[in-house]
This record gives C-alpha cells, sequence and structure tokens, in this order.
C-alpha cells in the first residue's frame, strides 16, 4: 500500500512516457513527492516525444532513455510505472517481478491515496460521455468534483485537487483497472456502460478482457454497481457482484431498482413505485447509444440523491464530449461531425444509425484483432458514400464488404483508399450534397497515419474548417 511517504528519496522508473498527460502526470507527481530520481524511459524518439518533454522541462531530477528500454532501468530501481497500455507480460515487466522491483500503474496509487469518495465508470464504449455527463450533473448539484482519467486528463497530475468534500470522477479503462486487482480496491460506486470486443491485440481472449473489467466492483464492500441490462456480458457480470446492483435499460421497464427510458422519459423503479425523473427531449444528446449513457448517468448522480429538477437543468445544459459525435462545422448545408473516438466497429455502427439522412462515412484504421463484418452490413444499408483510411483494420472491412456483394451478387465496387485526413475530408465534402452528414467514425485503432484517437480527431476538425464556405 502506498502513503505519502512512499516516494521520498527513492528511484522510480516510469516506463512509456505517451504523448498525452498521463505520463507527464505520473512524472510531475513523483517530483512533487520527493522522488531522488526518476528515469522516464520509452521506445519513442526524443523527436515523438517532443510534446511531453516540453511539457517536463522545468522538473529537475529527470534521467531519460528514449527510443529503447535498457534491463538495468527495471533492476536498478525501487518502482516501476508502467504505461496503462503496456501488458503485464512484457519482459521489462518481468524482467522486475523477477527481481523483487515492485510494478504498479497511476491508478493504483491513485486508489491508495485518494481520501475521497470515487465514482468508477468503465465499458467500451461511452465511458467517457458517461463520465464527463456525471460530473457535469454533481457540479450543477453544487458539488466539488474532480475529472480523474477522462479522456486525457491525467491520473496522478489531478490527485493534489482532492479536498475535503470532493467527489471523484474516475474513467477506467480495462488496463487501468487491471491494477485494482492487485489492491484488492474499487470505487464506491462503479458505472459500467457496456461491454464488447475490444482489446482483442491486448488480451488472450474476451473473458481475460471482461475479467480487468470486473475489477471496478469486484472489491466492494459497500457502494453499488450499475449496470446494463441490455447487454449480455453486463447482465452476466451481475452474479459476481458483491454489494448492491442497479440496472438501467432501453428495452425493459425495471421493476424495482432501476432506470428505464420511456419515450424520452427517464423513469426510476424503486420497489414497484415508479417516478419520472428527466426528460432526454431537447438535450444535446445524439443516438440511441448516448440514451444509454444519459441513464447511467442519471442513476449515479440519483444514489447522491440529486433532485429531478437539478438532473433535468443538467442535462440541458450539458454540451457533449470532443471527439464523440461532436458537430465540428457545417459547409454549404454539409454538416460534419467528427466521432474519432470510435475505434471498435460496434461505435461506428451506433454513430451510423444516429443520423436519419444521408451519411457519407470516413471509416477504417488499424486492426485490434477484431470482427467487422457488421459494421460492413451497416455501412452497405447506411452510408450513402465512403472513404477508407489506410491500415490492417480497413483491410478486414473491405473484404468484408466484398463478400457481402459478392453474396448479394451486387458489381463489386472500387472503393477509395487515403493515407491522409486532408485527401479524406476534400473527397467526402466534393461528394456531398447539402443536408448530408460527413461523419469520421472510424471503428479502428488510429495508429499508424496519426498520433493517436485525439489526433486523429483534432486533424478532421482542421481540415474541416479550412474548408471553404
Amino acid at each position: 500500500m502506498f502513503t505519502q511517504d512512499s516516494f521520498v528519496g527513492k528511484k522510480v522508473t516510469v516506463m512509456g512516457l505517451g504523448l498525452n498527460d498521463g505520463g507527464v502526470g505520473t512524472v510531475r507527481f513523483l517530483s512533487e513527492m520527493g522522488a531522488k530520481e526518476i528515469l522516464v524511459t520509452d521506445l519513442k524518439t526524443k523527436e515523438e516525444l517532443q510534446v511531453s518533454l516540453e511539457a517536463l522541462k522545468d522538473i529537475r531530477g529527470i534521467r531519460y532513455v528514449l527510443g529503447e528500454h535498457r534491463e538495468q532501468d527495471f533492476i536498478e530501481t525501487d518502482l516501476v510505472i508502467k504505461n496503462p497500455g503496456l501488458s503485464w507480460t512484457n519482459p521489462f515487466i518481468q524482467i522486475a517481478e523477477t527481481h523483487n522491483v515492485p510494478v504498479t500503474l497511476d491508478a493504483g496509487i491513485f486508489f491508495d491515496l485518494c481520501k475521497a469518495p470515487i465514482i468508477g465508470v468503465t465499458g467500451t464504449k461511452g465511458k467517457t460521455t458517461t463520465a464527463s455527463l456525471i460530473a457535469h450533473l454533481l457540479e450543477e448539484n453544487k458539488q466539488r468534483v474532480v475529472r480523474v482519467g477522462i479522456s486525457r486528463i491525467s491520473v496522478l497530475g489531478e490527485l493534489k485537487k482532492v479536498q475535503e468534500g470532493s467527489v471523484v470522477v474516475f474513467e477506467l479503462s480495462s488496463w487501468r483497472l487491471s491494477a485494482l486487482s492487485r489492491i484488492q480496491k474499487s470505487p464506491l460506486l462503479s458505472v459500467v456502460t457496456n461491454v464488447y470486443p475490444d482489446h482483442q491485440n491486448y488480451y488472450d481472449s474476451m473473458e481475460a478482457y471482461v475479467e480487468d473489467k470486473k475489477n471496478i466492483f469486484r472489491f466492494q464492500s459497500s457502494g453499488a454497481v450499475i449496470l446494463n441490462a441490455d447487454n449480455a456480458w453486463t447482465q452476466a457480470m451481475a452474479a459476481d457482484a458483491p454489494a448492491g446492483v442497479i440496472w438501467f435499460s432501453r428495452a425493459t421497464q425495471a421493476s424495482s431498482d432501476g432506470f428505464t427510458l420511456v419515450s424520452d422519459r427517464i423513469i426510476e423503479a424503486q420497489s414497484g413505485y415508479h417516478q419520472e425523473i428527466a426528460s432526454l427531449a431537447g438535450t444535446s444528446l445524439l443516438g440511441e447509444h448516448n440514451y444509454d449513457n444519459a441513464l447511467a448517468a442519471v442513476a449515479a448522480v440519483r444514489t447522491f440523491g440529486m433532485k429531478p429538477t437539478v438532473i433535468q437543468q443538467g442535462l440541458s445544459s450539458f454540451r457533449g464530449v470532443p471527439h464523440r459525435l461532436e458537430l465540428v462545422g457545417t459547409r454549404k448545408g454539409v454538416r460534419f461531425y467528427n466521432d474519432s473516438a470510435a475505434t471498435i466497429p460496434e461505435a461506428s455502427i451506433a454513430a451510423l444509425e444516429s443520423f436519419e439522412g444521408p451519411v457519407y462515412l470516413i471509416v477504417g484504421g488499424t486492426d485490434k484483432e477484431l470482427d467487422f463484418h457488421r459494421l460492413a452490413v451497416a455501412i452497405l444499408d447506411r452510408a450513402k458514400g465512403v472513404v477508407f483510411l489506410k491500415g490492417t483494420g480497413t483491410e478486414k472491412l473491405l473484404k468484408e464488404l466484398e463478400n457481402l456483394l459478392v453474396q448479394k451478387k451486387t458489381e463489386i465496387q472500387k472503393w477509395t483508399v487515403v493515407e491522409s485526413m486532408g485527401k479524406a475530408v476534400e473527397l467526402a465534402a466534393r461528394n456531398a450534397e447539402s443536408g448530408d452528414v460527413v461523419l469520421l467514425s472510424p471503428g479502428a485503432a488510429s495508429f499508424g497515419l496519426f498520433k493517436n484517437e485525439f489526433d486523429r480527431g483534432d486533424q478532421f476538425r482542421e481540415q474541416v474548417q479550412a474548408l471553404s464556405e
């Protein structure tokens, strides 16, 4: 268990600085906690990490080993803090553990040191929107909220913001949740939005992925977990929940302890009594998947006793999250939506289904060993036109599309595959007509053409803004 004094005078290896704020926040935290020496090692080069290095230029006592990892940096150290995206089976992590050097993640340290109640949010889709909406609703209720791990917000960099009376809203990936099994801690209140196949290039099986997800509630001795009644994986999770379970559903009306959407109204059920909490009419939440996110968020804040009137105010004033069905511009009657955070096929399907009118889709990228069949079906059914971003996932998607066209005895199309966002936006804008939607919803990882999904979305926004009116 970590304490405030655990880092004083210690030598710490930070494995994986990265380009988001997580690694930078970890290094700053270690410096503030009195670490004697901080060694930062990353396979990326100095040039690739320039943004992160610039953010740390005022911190003394850092040594960098970039473009490689060295065995001695995982042996001659007191602690290793690894980037969440690095596997526990990484050979350098195993070297550290073989030499009895403790290895942890930023989330493990945060949970040990945080004294405030934590609302943890996970899920394959929707966790960022749900966590952001929970935080927004709590702030609408005049509560002091600390956002942690949401989108690009760091983890350990936010710890000093936690004060008496704070509530922490923590977005937790399956990778960060893996750390909780080692310290056997879970959030007081947990939310699982849904579970779909993802990160199968990281996990040996879908079951292994789900086991990490379960850590969000596995060690609860009180509190509750909020689960999606419409998702098969989250339904099964309930059997392992040690505390209370609160359900939400768009499909079936809860008879007790649950939240249901009836038309556009959120209904809460408790012991057979039903109460209307709020309406989603007129809110900025677009698409049925975002109705799920709203149900989960409302279920969370109701456990804090928030009144329906305040919830309605918060839902009406919520403006969404960047890179998630984000309207970034309108040109010549064409609306452009940035859904770059859609990194799995199911997310792109949900995005396509969010629009009634014609959609020109920008899709594709790097494969995470996922199945693209259903996305191919949705593209043929819903997309007016398609531009593909080059990548291994795109190759799989194109094969699925060709197989479907053969089955339908339809002529094989010549698909357009591009290697830049500028070209993708140019082609989509040229072919789209007034009233159409141009939707960036890749359904695949960003690596290869982009630094990450945020860079991909930022480039889309920049290219749209550069279009002439």
